[in-house]
């Protein structure tokens, strides 16, 4: 009878409490297996050639190399490994970064074990495992405006103003100060030649920029 190997898998996170439950989740499975864990980039990368990974389960916030400069080291060092951020952050600067970066899969950290066994299922069968907000990101991308004037920052901060977004709630969920959130807005507002919510938004539906 053949033995079904199980694919490697290294975790790269600095949180201990997490990284321990990630390879407590990933060993349970009889497909993979976690070959290392490490707290920061360099580790990783270091140890490459010895891990041999299939997969890396990558955080994006790192202390040293951060997760997109060490996904695009993974790549360059180690080119058959897949690489899959996992983060709480939900914005498409990072979404876009990381994918450029070599990246084949972005879920985040609220994913629960099913959730996180079916993405590893998904990236060996040659797929981009995605949490459906990034994907629904990824794709709402594509749909807008191409000659836009607006940076993806200040597109995505246009579209939770259209959805009744505060700028207490925009700042909250970019994880950015008010203070920036609000000169985000100004600079809207300054690009399409408006002076108020009502007047971005309506443009904007109008010139398809969200």
């Amino acid at each position: 009878m053949a033995i079904a190997f199980k694919k490697r898998v290294v975790i790269v996170e600095d949180d201990e409490e997490i990284r321990n439950s990630f390879t407590l989740i990933v060993n349970s499975s009889p497909k993979f297996m976690v070959i290392n864990a490490y707290g920061n980039c360099e580790k990783a990368i270091a140890a490459l050639n010895h891990d041999k990974p299939e997969i890396v389960l990558m955080d994006i916030e790192l202390p040293g190399i951060n997760g997109i400069k060490g996904a695009r080291s993974i790549k360059e060092k180690y080119p058959s490994a897949e690489v899959i951020m996992v983060t709480v952050y939900e914005d498409s600067d990072l979404v876009f970064e990381a994918l450029k970066a070599g990246a084949s899969g972005y879920i985040t950290k609220s994913s629960n074990y099913i959730e996180l066994l079916t993405a590893l299922e998904e990236i060996s069968r040659g797929g981009a495992p995605m949490s459906s907000r990034i994907a629904r990101m990824v794709i709402d991308n594509f749909h807008v405006n191409p000659n836009s004037p607006l940076t993806r920052r200040e597109t995505e901060i246009l579209q939770l103003i259209s959805e009744g977004k505060t700028y207490t709630q925009i700042s909250e969920e970019l994880f950015i100060s008010k203070e920036t959130s609000k000169t985000h807005i100004k600079n809207i507002y300054s690009k399409l030649q408006v002076n108020s919510k009502a007047e971005a938004l309506a443009k904007a539906s109008q010139e398809k920029l969200i």
